[in-house]
């Protein structure tokens, strides 16, 4: 059985855009890509910390794999770090993972 999405329910959805602009400014603005800032740090340290975990490392073993402490590890998996883009590479690297960067 298909269902049919009600027009006037469909009508009353707040877009994304809509929200984002609303609590953190129009695109563009420092507010807005202060936001965007921290929303890709979120994204790049839970794919890595989700890596670590796959591959059952604690957070010890990755820190001496790279050659850092494990407070450090444990401070950029809650994002309480600003990593440097060595320091990205090289945990990436420890984590078998692969990055590029692309045109955009």
């Amino acid at each position: 059985m298909v269902r049919k999405l009600d027009p006037e329910k469909v009508a009353k959805l707040h877009k994304t855009e809509d929200l984002l602009e609303k609590r953190y400014g129009k695109l563009g603005t420092a507010e807005r890509e202060a936001f965007h800032e921290k929303a890709l740090t979120y994204y790049y340290t839970e794919i890595l910390k989700d890596r670590r975990k796959e591959l059952k490392m604690t957070q010890q073993q990755l820190a001496d794999k790279v050659g850092k402490d494990r407070s450090y590890i444990a401070h950029i998996e809650r994002g309480q770090t600003d990593m440097q883009l060595s320091s990205f590479v090289s945990i990436s690297n420890a984590l078998g993972l692969g990055f590029s960067l692309q045109a955009i």
